[in-house]
């Protein structure tokens, strides 16, 4: 009995043997599983990695914002520096646009004045202004004598006192000429037809009343060139501006900075913060430009007013408006993400963990 009962619990433990070794004694392989290491092996869809990025830009934004904030003086001085350098062009331009208007308005004549010779007779002038009159190219002619001169200038300078004093009456006798209307607002036929004229008898000189427009406008260019200019030599000012303040906020933050690179930051991590601090300089200092440029508006829309009364006419003077605006805030964005960029680019390799 005490045989047959060892061999039933010898029976019962090689019965509770592990599977791998029942498998081994019925000469079957077992298969071994390996060991799991680590997180899982899955890969981040290309949906995630987009919305862990944006997140982190949201993020960025506003806590460059609210750093912004905590220091209000810095970044108000800061700020209107940005705003003075894309102030003046912007005020420079805006004048530019408002001439440009004011010329506009102006009725454009190719009225020609033809000065005579002070020694041509009656019967010279007489001959002069019927050629003129037959011309088909000329709709009207008027005659002022040199009396007729000069008593006009006489009422409308106040000088007449002086003009007493004269010996002879220095002004000449004039015609005034109105071309067809075909050559209203063509320049060039207007001057072919003063050089016809002016080899005509009796003619000492013609001026062309159009002429002053071409004058304004070779002005305006010349304006316009200005402000370009301008605005090129006050955008590096803004790179250097944005780029010192972004350098000196990369020296208080070395600690931080060699941190982060310690645990594995990367420069472009890094970098986003100082690029995000640069574009809130250059979106401020835009919108102050424009708040600059409407009160100098304001200030000066009132004086304008009166002066235009005075000329019986009304004009107002042209504002940036809301796409002014815009452009602004786009110029100074752009112009502190550069400034930041550069400043960037050339202290930030510099700092490396020891």
């Amino acid at each position: 009995m005490r045989g047959l009962h060892m061999s039933a619990n010898r029976w019962q433990n090689q019965d509770r043997r592990p599977s791998v070794e029942r498998k081994v004694a019925a000469g079957k392989k077992p298969q071994i599983k390996e060991p799991r290491r680590g997180a899982s092996g899955g890969q981040v869809g290309w949906p995630d990695k987009l919305k862990s990025y944006l997140q982190h830009h949201q993020q960025l934004l506003i806590s460059t914002s609210r750093k912004l904030l905590a220091e209000p003086v810095q970044t108000l001085m800061t700020s209107l520096v940005v705003a003075i350098a894309l102030g003046l062009p912007a005020s420079l331009y805006l004048g530019i646009v408002n001439l440009e208007q004011l010329g506009s308005r102006v009725e454009t004549t190719a009225q020609l004045t033809l000065f005579l010779n002070k020694s041509a007779s009656d019967e010279t002038i007489g001959r002069l202004r019927q050629s003129l009159s037959d011309d088909a190219d000329i709709r009207s002619v008027r005659y002022i004598s040199r009396q007729q001169a000069l008593k006009e200038f006489r009422e409308l300078s106040g000088f007449g006192d002086v003009l007493e004093m004269l010996e002879e009456n220095p002004l000449p006798a004039v015609l005034l000429v109105q071309p067809d209307n075909r050559f209203q607002g063509d320049l060039v036929a207007s001057e072919l037809l003063v050089a016809r004229i002016m080899a005509l008898p009796g003619v000492d000189e013609v001026r062309l009343d159009m002429k002053w427009m071409e004058r304004l406008q070779a002005i305006l260019s010349v304006g316009e060139r200005l402000a370009l200019a301008l605005a090129l030599a006050l955008s590096m000012g803004v790179l250097l501006i944005v780029g010192n303040t972004i350098r000196l906020a990369i020296e208080n933050r070395r600690d931080e900075i060699v941190v982060v690179k310690l645990v594995g930051g990367t420069d472009n991590y890094v970098r986003r913060p100082f690029l995000y601090t640069g574009v809130w300089y250059g979106l401020i200092g835009g919108l102050l430009a424009w708040v600059l440029v409407a009160l100098a508006l304001f200030s000066l829309s009132g004086l304008v007013s009166r002066l235009a009364a005075l000329y019986q006419s009304v004009f107002e003077l042209e504002g940036l408006g809301l796409v002014g605006l815009l452009y602004l805030m786009a110029a100074g964005a752009l112009l502190g993400l550069l400034g930041a960029w550069l400043a960037v680019a050339r202290h930030l390799s510099s700092i490396e963990p020891d």
